[in-house]
């Protein structure tokens, strides 16, 4: 490890000397991770700092959230950085550094790691009662950049008072979705990282009970390498049913997820953004 994290220079908002001495048994830790390589890193930054972007975090009647509205997911997402509030795109500028890649890269033992500036799929996220997100694996590669291949995902959660009853966990799921294997309630300044692959299946599947008024508010960064090789499976979102789940369920959501299919595709394409597709599920849920 470079010693050029030894000291945090002034406005350095990731807290580099406080994480660098743990390392090397954290980049440990994330590989031994069930049931796919991760690892939850609680306190990710200055507390005082985390709370400030949970303040000033977008309320959901803000007309620059895009709609996801689906059978397989209910949630807002913003993913234009200069719409964020100033602290909340400081420390995203910051997590989108070279320096910050390469320390993910240094976690996750994934080398040349780079961040995605676009915040394609990512950005801010937020949902209120009755969202949710049906366990899923993620878009292999970047729709705007073709040689991209998605590596890893940063969830960072931005909720000081969640209680665990209203759900919302993050759940990660063993392969052919035989259990959930490992659960993480949202809880503010704490950062999920992990590798996204076809085996990496994470959700959280059950509506949110949370009251009018609450969300579970998050911002999720993605890292990705430059690929050469054309045999990198390419595919969209695809989401899975739980063993709990009814036949009707289950095939909704493969009905759903090969529309996804379809939506992507016809993305990376033609190239529009998920504005258009937005202001359509808009409509079609009666959203004014």
């Amino acid at each position: 490890m470079s010693t050029a994290h030894a000291v945090q220079a002034p406005g350095r908002l990731f807290p580099y000397e406080r994480w660098d001495s743990a390392l090397p048994s954290l980049a440990r830790q994330y590989q031994q991770g069930q049931p796919c390589p991760h690892i939850l890193l609680k306190d990710f930054l200055d507390p005082d700092l985390a709370l400030a972007m949970a303040e000033e975090f977008p309320k959901p009647t803000s007309a620059e959230w895009t709609q996801y509205k689906h059978p397989n997911e209910n949630k807002l997402g913003m993913p234009k950085r200069e719409l964020f509030p100033a602290t909340i795109a400081a420390v995203t500028d910051e997590l989108n550094t070279p320096e910050f890649a390469a320390w993910v890269s240094e976690l996750t033992g994934i080398p040349n790691l780079i961040a995605d500036p676009m915040l394609e799929g990512g950005g801010l996220h937020q949902s209120g009662p009755g969202g949710f997100l049906n366990v899923h694996t993620d878009f292999s590669m970047h729709h705007f950049h073709k040689n991209w291949h998605r590596r890893v995902n940063l969830i960072l959660y931005l909720n000081p008072d969640w209680r665990d009853e209203w759900g919302g966990a993050i759940e990660l799921w063993e392969g052919k979705m035989k259990r959930c294997a490992a659960k993480y309630s949202p809880l503010v300044n704490h950062a999920l990282v992990f590798t996204t692959n076809e085996k990496s299946l994470h959700g959280f599947p059950d509506p949110l009970t949370c009251p009018e008024g609450e969300s579970r508010k998050s911002l999720a960064l993605y890292y990705y390498t430059v690929e050469t090789d054309k045999r990198i499976s390419v595919h969209s979102t695809d989401y899975h049913a739980r063993p709990q789940d009814s036949l009707a369920k289950s095939a909704m959501i493969w009905l759903d997820k090969t529309a996804v299919d379809l939506y992507s595709r016809a993305k990376a394409r033609f190239g529009f953004s998920d504005e258009f597709a937005s202001k359509v599920l808009g409509f079609l849920s009666g959203r004014k």
